[in-house]
């Protein structure tokens, strides 16, 4: 047998997930040189070439593709027996690994990080910001303990736990302040500006307009809140916001906010972790805390008018 190390798995693992040196072994806390020379054991080791070397990244090969899911499950079980030991103390310690999706992760986190900072003094928090379904892969690989995300995701897999509910609002030109709100047939027929496709929020957005993403329309894209914020201010067109978003996006921009008259575009906000995670206790107490964060957040955000009918 192979006298494999697991530190070796690790750096491997860490390696095959950023194909690049560097930036993996940033990752792993050690120098490139040091990261590379594990790799090369490793590959001596097995009689195998796991990764393609390139100038400027590195590629798994075909021996490599087979050797990564089952590396990964390997971690993935020892990092659950030590998940197992921290459940069971009475204080929740060690590293705790969260994914956000970028439309919620600038405006709760501050907050967020601040309150389990308090409540649990001890853990080492790992945040990472990104798409859903890339979040939901990392979650199902074991890179993460939990995700904050919008619900469903529909993963039979995971556990979901609805945290709060959490309206849309219009942002248009600050010039538009005096205007009858558009209603969402109205909204159709206007230059409306959205997340780039793979954001969940994007497809919230098309969703209450009733808009098919395939079908030809007068619509730009941008790569994040405050993008579409400011095209905006510029006059481009108009696009929706999350509450939470409001003050950060909007505090120091013209444009106005305003509320949809009669049925309210929103998202439900939740977080998911593994059926099997032996955190399952400790996250749903985290998950209260998440709720507590994402509660005081709107009501905060909850304290735009509501437009009479136009």
């Amino acid at each position: 047998m192979a006298n494999l190390t697991l530190k070796q798995l690790r750096y491997f693992d860490a390696l095959a997930l950023h194909k690049h040196f560097g930036r993996a072994a940033s990752a792993c806390s050690i120098t490139q040189p040091a990261l590379s020379l594990q790799i090369k054991e490793l590959e001596a080791e097995l009689g195998v070439t796991l990764f393609e070397r390139g100038p400027r990244q590195v590629r798994l090969t075909h021996v490599g593709e087979e050797f990564a899911p089952r590396a990964r499950e390997i971690l993935r079980a020892l990092d659950e027996l030590g998940d197992l030991a921290r459940a069971s103390k009475d204080h929740f310690v060690g590293r705790l690994r969260i994914g956000v999706i970028p439309t919620i992760a600038p405006y709760l986190l501050p907050s967020l990080i601040r309150r389990l900072s308090e409540l649990y003094p001890g853990l080492d928090i790992h945040m990472r910001e990104t798409l859903t379904s890339r979040l939901i892969a990392e979650l199902s690989e074991g890179r993460l303990d939990a995700a904050i995300v919008a619900l469903p995701v529909s993963e039979p897999s995971l556990t979901e736990v609805a945290l709060f509910n959490e309206d849309f609002v219009l942002i248009r030109p600050s010039e538009d302040a005096g205007s009858p709100v558009p209603s969402r047939e109205k909204l159709r027929e206007m230059r409306l500006l959205l997340l780039e496709e793979g954001h969940c929020f994007r497809d919230q957005a098309l969703s209450f307009c009733k808009v098919q993403s395939a079908l030809p329309r007068e619509m730009l894209d941008g790569s994040s809140l405050s993008t579409l914020v400011q095209m905006v201010a510029a006059g481009i067109g108009v696009t929706l916001i999350p509450e939470m978003a409001v003050p950060v996006e909007t505090r120091a921009t013209a444009v106005s906010v305003s509320r949809f008259v009669g049925a309210q575009p929103a998202r439900t906000v939740g977080m998911v972790w593994r059926n099997s995670s032996p955190l399952a206790e400790r996250l749903t107490e985290i998950a209260g805390v998440v709720r507590e964060c994402g509660l005081m957040m709107a009501a905060e955000a909850g304290r735009l008018p509501n437009p009479a009918p136009a």
